[in-house]
This record gives structure tokens, C-alpha cells and sequence, in this order.
């Protein structure tokens, strides 16, 4: 791998900004390429130490912009493309679903070409275990990767349709691809329009927190820093047109996720406020991740700890946060969750 250039799409973001870190200093020989149109939710103040790093690069560009990805790609020569870039929030794909419809599928197909046209070593997409739709409460089902793909939100639809791009230009073109589908992230730098973030936030501002219904809908929850250890994993190790879901086997309710973070801040849960429940809110999701296991990957983080360690986090980046929730986006909160 010495040598070798990485092109990170969607970098600036939650997911993407943490893998850019972690690769970066891994892998000093390593040139990671950290490209990212910079909307609502990228910032680049994640990348403050590593900014002036021989093995960092900074593009700002759009993955649906066909002519200067063409152009950046006949420059680079990059040898491996790992793709985060996606329009990810649920809520906003329900208001205004045209954009993920051009960011996730146009915007992907855009890489695949040129991917392909360059002759790349592989193409590593990062998508979500919302594309298998829902499980109902009994826990003993899981999603596993040869669950049939349903899925109910107009951003999983459009996961699920860059999903069967890229499988499509494995299976045609032979493009050496893996997909990886994830349960819920948590972490550092977690834009405050999701729910671990969001509640950290209110709670430590004595504001009350929305919850969806009756709060019992179940996601799977997965450290960040363990999600980007599987990215790196799979694209070094993962066998060309596989599927490899990532999970933590830490399943909890929203309503138990807000109780535990109140709980850590010794805050009162009257700050809990039920509200109108989601369209289309899906009841479970729970990941498999026994075929990651077998290639070698394991979380570091349980819940209590990953959420000792994101509390902590938040609690000493409180200006970060702060500027967000305060600044340029408070209206949309506002309107978002009426509060």
C-alpha cells in the first residue's frame, strides 16, 4: 500500500471526517484525498491536526459534477475509492427527496464511471442497514447480508439504489467493489440533527428533547471509530463483490438512548418530550456482523463505554456544537422538531 492514493468522498462529514482521521494517521504512506462539497453538515475543523500533513489533501468538489470528477481522476490516478458522500438524515429526505436522488444514486453512478474509466484497484461503498427496510421486536432476528433489500424512507430507497449500482458495475463492467452496510453511528463530531447528538446538546442547554412516538423504536448502535476499523479491514482484506454488514450487537430504544444520556449528565427526564411520531418510522434494526468477524474485525466499544467516551467528548468540545445548534442552523431546528 506504500504509495498509494485514497479518495475519500465525503469526508468533511460525520462518518467519512472520522475515517479520514483514522487513515491519515494510520498510514503516513498512505496519500488520503478528502473530497466533499461542504454542505449543511461538512466541516473541516475535525481536520484541524491533520490539515498540514504530507499525506493529506483537501478537494472540494460535487461527486455529481461529471466533468470535474472526470478531470480530477485523470489527475490523481487515485488507486482506491472509499465512498461516504450521501445525503444521510431521514427527516430531510421525507421534506425534499430530489436531492437524494441526485447526491446518492446520480452522484454515485458518476464515481463508478470514472472509477472503472481509470482502472481503480477497488471501489469500497459505505452504505446503512436501512436499505433491508425493518425487523419486527422478537430478538432473535437479524439483518444479515442476504436479506432482501426493502427499504421504507426516500434516503434509504436511494441507498439501496447506489447499492445495486455499484453491485451492477461489479457484475457487468467487473469493477472490483465492496459494499459495507452499517447499523446507527455514534461519535465524535456527530452533526446535532441526529439523535445521540442531538440530545447531548439540549440536555446539557436544559431544553427539552423530542422523541419520536412512544420512544420504542430499536436501533443497533456502533462506534464510530469501530465502523472506520471495518472500512479499513474491507478495503485492504474484503473479497472483491462482497457485502459485509457492520454492527455492535447494541441494541437499545430511543427512549433508553435519551434515559442513559440524561442519566450520565444528572439531568431530570422531564426534559423528555414526546412528539408526533415519524412517517414511516421503521421499528428495528439489528446488523449481523458475523461475516466481518470471520475477516478478522471486532468493536473495541460496548454502549456504556462508546457512550461514556462521546459524552465526554461533547462535554469538551462544547464550542463546536455550540456554533451549530446556535448559528446558521437554528431555524431549521426550529422547524424540524417544532422546539
Amino acid at each position: 500500500m506504500i504509495g498509494k492514493k485514497v479518495l475519500v468522498t465525503g469526508g468533511a462529514g460525520f462518518i467519512g471526517g472520522n475515517f479520514v482521521n483514522y487513515m491519515v494517521n494510520k498510514y503516513p504512506d498512505i496519500t488520503i484525498y478528502n473530497l466533499d462539497l461542504l454542505t449543511y453538515a461538512g466541516d473541516l475543523t475535525k481536520h484541524k491536526e491533520i490539515e498540514h500533513k504530507a499525506n493529506y489533501k483537501f478537494i472540494k468538489a460535487d461527486i455529481a459534477d461529471r466533468s470535474t470528477i472526470d478531470n480530477l481522476f485523470q489527475q490523481e490516478q487515485f488507486d482506491f475509492v472509499v465512498h461516504f458522500a450521501a445525503e444521510s438524515h431521514v427527516d430531510r429526505s421525507i421534506t425534499d427527496p430530489g436531492i437524494f436522488v441526485e447526491t446518492n444514486i446520480k452522484g454515485t453512478q458518476v464515481l463508478l464511471d470514472a472509477s472503472l474509466k481509470n482502472r481503480i484497484e477497488k471501489f469500497v461503498h459505505v452504505s446503512t442497514d436501512e436499505v433491508y427496510g425493518e425487523l419486527d421486536f422478537d430478538p432473535s432476528t437479524f439483518f444479515t447480508e442476504e436479506t432482501p433489500l426493502q427499504p421504507n424512507s426516500p434516503y434509504s430507497a436511494s441507498k439501496a439504489s447506489s447499492d445495486l449500482l455499484v453491485r451492477a458495475y461489479h457484475e457487468t463492467y467487473g469493477l472490483p467493489i465492496n459494499i459495507t452496510r452499517c447499523s446507527n453511528n455514534y461519535g465524535p463530531y456527530h452533526f446535532p440533527e441526529k439523535l445521540i447528538p442531538l440530545t447531548i446538546s439540549r440536555v446539557l442547554n436544559n431544553q427539552t428533547v423530542p422523541v419520536y412516538g412512544d420512544g420504542k423504536n430499536i436501533r443497533d448502535w456502533l462506534h464510530v471509530e469501530d465502523h472506520c476499523k471495518a472500512i479499513d479491514l474491507v478495503m485492504h482484506n474484503g473479497v472483491s463483490g462482497q457485502v459485509y454488514n457492520v454492527g455492535g450487537h447494541n441494541e437499545r430504544t430511543n427512549l433508553e438512548v435519551v434515559k442513559t444520556i440524561i442519566k450520565s449528565l444528572d439531568k431530570s427526564e422531564d426534559l423528555i418530550e414526546f412528539v408526533k411520531d415519524r412517517l414511516g418510522h421503521d421499528k428495528r434494526y439489528a446488523i449481523d456482523p458475523t461475516k466481518l468477524e470471520k475477516l478478522g474485525w471486532k468493536p473495541n466499544y460496548n454502549f456504556e463505554t462508546g457512550m461514556e467516551q462521546t459524552i465526554k467528548w461533547y462535554l469538551n468540545n462544547k464550542r463546536w456544537w455550540e456554533q451549530i445548534v446556535s448559528g446558521e442552523y437554528k431555524q431549521y431546528f426550529v422547524e424540524q422538531y417544532n422546539i
